[in-house]
């Protein structure tokens, strides 16, 4: 039972006790106090009456008519004339004792009861009868009724004022133990919260603020782990100069891209600034670096406008920048690129360089599968074959179209509609195991795939950049939540499904998303929902996605996390499942140690706030070992188990 019903029980019982005493001692009191009036009153009656009756105590009429009078005149149980030598009853008047409007039950309880009087009736000096005199005591009953009554129902509405009042009260006193609770729970789901409105009360308030001083704590503890993470992260991966991932980082991505079967394929392109030691010279360093910076935020740019979320841009060498865009057709890597030239346009336009072009670009297509350094081969020379040129445009040259590029719109439109429309996509699952006891399946992925018309397996790789393209992510989305949740039907482990940011753009859809989740509650609580670090959506819609899924008991995951240190610091606030790192920290970690070292420093910082880790695509015996003996909690990949159907 809660502080708060306890109190509320003693309270209560408190006022019924002090309503039963003062029952009780008022009752005692009351019941003298009557006793006593009826005695007076009936002795009163007993003696005037004698009086009266001595002149007459042989003229039975007249005794007969005072009698009577007496007692139609007042509040009597009986009035008897008795002789006195004889012992016979010479008149009586009596009437039944009933009492109107009184419950039996009070009457035996207060036990008032009847009072006698009694004179004697003088015949000259002899004593000739005497008179008896019972009081009734039905207005006394009466009386002391009323009274419990009225003392009663004042007893009730003090007890209610007191009741509502102490309720009141405690629960403003517990408030802060009730804010108490919820920091706890927090801290179990890896948030963070202060509680600002400190209690008046001494003893509250110190217990607050020691709870506020441990969150305090434990939030900067985690802040400053995240912090060194984020810097070791930068240092290792981020050009100092633009901002932007440098060459071992593009080179662990684009290995890692090329090898996933499921990457779509897509355009290399390489861009590099002409003549940069001549501007160097000519504009001074200041000028060069300002110059960098302005081309990689201006890639940024273009790739946010024409290319997906998970492309990759990076400054490879002095004024050479590589941008890598899975899933793009040939003619969007066209538009790109001449919004690309555009821009470099305005830039020599400006006096930014003096040379024009200010530099050239060139691009080549890619699928899984191929080897890196052929790849940045190709487009190196594609690139020395634009500078040869007087324009700076490679379109101009025959470029070799991948299998994507020249798949039908049309095709895919009927064929992605039919699948969307009908539910037709085959399930396959991925598990995700205990990194120290690999036999132990903590949860599979879920993967989608679909059938062409001639029965082949496509993966999502293949279709998921149309499924962008036509701006059908929502409906994909909705599609696969329904599948998984049916499937959770006959698992009783969980499933992890990955969800597009697109779904998460406003309430409505957010909504429109987990509708069917109130009608499978029970399912639910095994459902995790994935999203990618490079589609997180702003930070007012994850809040509201976060209190979407606490409602209904389902986790939430976050994977391919890597890339976007900034945000290591909401971890914290967003109460995550558990967190995937990207494949590409993950590959030859055995053999590369600064990879080790950034995974023992993100360890260290999640583990502090309780954030399990997972590995993605382990695929060697050394990775594994190697994450078993940094402490991290799962992992997933080829060696682990390959998607298959249940």
């Amino acid at each position: 039972m809660s502080l708060f019903k306890q109190l509320l029980i003693a309270i209560f019982l408190f006022m019924l006790i002090i309503f039963s005493g003062s029952f009780i001692v008022n009752l005692e009191s009351s019941r003298d106090q009557y006793n006593n009036q009826l005695l007076s009153h009936a002795q009163d009656a007993a003696t005037a009456l004698g009086l009266s009756l001595t002149p007459h105590v042989d003229d039975p009429a007249m005794i007969e008519l005072m009698v009577s009078s007496i007692f139609d005149s007042g509040y009597y149980d009986a009035i008897r004339v008795i002789d006195q030598t004889n012992g016979k009853i010479l008149l009586e008047r009596s009437e039944p004792s009933t009492i109107p409007d009184v419950p039996g039950w009070f009457v035996s309880l207060v036990n008032v009861k009847p009072q006698p009087g009694e004179a004697t009736i003088m015949r000259g000096w002899q004593q000739a009868a005497r008179v008896e005199v019972l009081s009734n005591p039905v207005f006394a009953i009466k009386r002391l009724w009323q009274s419990t009554l009225a003392n009663l129902l004042w007893m009730l509405a003090c007890s209610t004022v007191c009741i509502l009042a102490g309720a009141a009260l405690l629960r403003r006193q517990l408030r802060p133990l009730n804010y108490m609770v919820k920091q706890s729970q927090a801290i179990t789901r890896r948030e963070y919260l202060t509680q600002l409105d400190l209690p008046k009360t001494p003893e509250l308030r110190r217990v607050v603020e020691a709870m506020n001083l441990m969150v305090t704590k434990l939030k900067s503890l985690f802040e400053d782990q995240a912090e060194h993470s984020e810097r070791l992260h930068n240092e290792a991966y981020l050009d100092s100069q633009t901002g932007i991932a440098n060459r071992r980082a593009f080179d662990l991505q684009m290995q890692t891209r090329l090898s996933d079967e499921e990457t779509a394929s897509g355009y290399l392109l390489l861009l590099r600034i002409q003549d940069l030691g001549g501007l160097n010279q000519r504009f001074g360093g200041p000028h060069t670096d300002n110059l960098l910076k302005h081309v990689a935020d201006m890639m940024n740019v273009v790739k946010s406008q024409h290319a997906n979320n998970d492309s990759i841009l990076a400054r490879i060498r002095g004024g050479e920048f590589a941008l890598l865009c899975p899933g793009v057709t040939h003619n969007e890597m066209l538009n790109l690129q001449n919004s690309l030239n555009q821009q470099l346009a305005a830039f020599y336009a400006t006096g930014m360089s003096d040379i024009n072009p200010v530099a050239h670009t060139g691009m080549v297509p890619f699928s899984a599968g191929e080897s890196p350094q052929s790849l940045i081969v190709q487009a190196d020379r594609a690139l020395m074959e634009a500078e040869t040129h007087t324009t700076h445009q490679t379109n101009l040259l025959p470029v070799v179209q991948t299998d994507a590029a020249l798949e039908d719109q049309h095709l895919w439109f009927t064929r992605l509609e039919n699948a969307l429309s009908n539910e037709q996509f085959q399930l396959f699952f991925q598990p995700v195991v205990d990194c120290q006891n690999t036999q132990k399946v903590i949860h599979y992925k879920v993967l989608s795939r679909i059938v062409d018309e001639k029965g082949n397996s496509i993966t999502a790789g293949r279709f998921l950049p149309w499924i962008h393209r036509f701006g059908w992510s929502q409906r994909l989305d909705q599609v696969m939540l329904s599948l998984t949740l049916k499937q959770l039907k006959s698992y009783p482990g969980s499933l992890a499904l990955s969800l597009s940011g697109n779904s998460l753009a406003s309430e409505a859809t957010i909504k429109q998303l987990l509708n069917p989740l109130k009608s499978n509650p029970q399912l639910a609580g095994r459902l995790i929902l994935e999203l990618d670090e490079n589609q997180l959506p702003e930070p007012e819609q994850m809040e509201v996605f976060i209190k979407s899924l606490n409602q209904f008991g389902c986790r939430l995951g976050l994977q391919h996390f890597g890339s976007r240190f900034d945000m290591i610091g909401h971890l914290s606030q967003w109460g995550l499942a558990y967190l995937k790192i990207d494949s590409s920290y993950i590959r030859h970690i055995d053999i590369e140690s600064d990879k080790r070292l950034f995974i023992d420093v993100l360890h260290s910082a999640t583990h502090n706030i309780d954030l399990p880790l997972i590995a993605e695509r382990v695929e060697t015996e050394g990775e594994l070992r190697v994450l078993q003996e940094v402490g991290i909690y799962g992992a997933m990949g080829q060696l682990l188990g390959e998607p298959a159907p249940f």
